[in-house]
């Protein structure tokens, strides 16, 4: 997470060049809040944070009652994962179409945005080299920095837009709680749930998002 949050800054510094605001959605959100809370040069302007994730992975979010239940059986998950027969299986096995698809419309709440371009999107890294490397990675790995510790470091605007069908960080879930509980505490965060939206509301229902997020944008002054 940090060198992907490392990579943002750098791009900022090296093309952009000029503040600028992060939108990321899900571990996207993280490292965008990384970056922010890292950023000394002033090249963050504001955040935009879409359902924002806890950690790399599960392992991060050791509070939520669901994910105590499921630590042994991710430790066993984990384990099983370092034979590579089994990796390799299971990551063919998931990267199906048809799994892709049924994986795609139990995450977006509006199933009509779940078509046959979102799921090529989604299977064709799949098949690049190294894609079974970076899997296995992303699961087994260290999650990373907790959003928790971050955004009490950040002072510039935020805003956050949280799907209420988001079945990976939903509202009652740790995370959720704590963003939800943040506008009250912190005056640069404002906070809307959309009703009927999943774990990616850019992509599920765009229309709800362009409604918070431009007049939010409007509002910022000008760099």
């Amino acid at each position: 997470m940090e060198i992907w949050a490392q990579l943002i800054l750098d791009f900022l510094d090296e093309v952009i060049k000029r503040p600028t605001v992060l939108i990321g959605n899900s571990v996207g959100s993280l490292a965008c809040v990384i970056a922010a809370s890292e950023s000394t040069r002033g090249l963050v302007q504001g955040l935009v944070l879409l359902n924002c994730a806890g950690g790399m992975n599960n392992k991060a979010i050791v509070d939520d009652w669901r994910i105590k239940l499921l630590l042994p059986l991710l430790w066993l998950f984990d384990l099983l994962l370092k034979q590579r027969w089994i990796a390799s299986a299971l990551f063919d096995r998931v990267k199906r179409r048809e799994n892709l698809n049924n994986i795609l419309l139990s995450v977006y709440g509006n199933k009509k945005s779940v078509d046959d371009d979102l799921i090529e999107i989604i299977q064709r890294p799949a098949n690049d080299e190294g894609a079974l490397d970076a899997f296995v990675s992303v699961v087994t790995g260290p999650p990373g920095s907790n959003p928790v510790s971050l955004m009490p470091k950040i002072a510039i605007p935020v805003l956050v837009l949280w799907g209420d069908q988001d079945p990976f960080t939903p509202l009652d879930g740790p995370v959720g709680k704590y963003f939800s509980s943040l506008p009250s505490q912190l005056s640069n965060i404002s906070l809307y749930v959309l009703e009927g939206v999943g774990h990616c509301p850019h992509d599920d229902r765009p229309e709800l998002v362009h409604e918070k997020l431009l007049p939010w944008l409007s509002s910022l002054p000008r760099p």
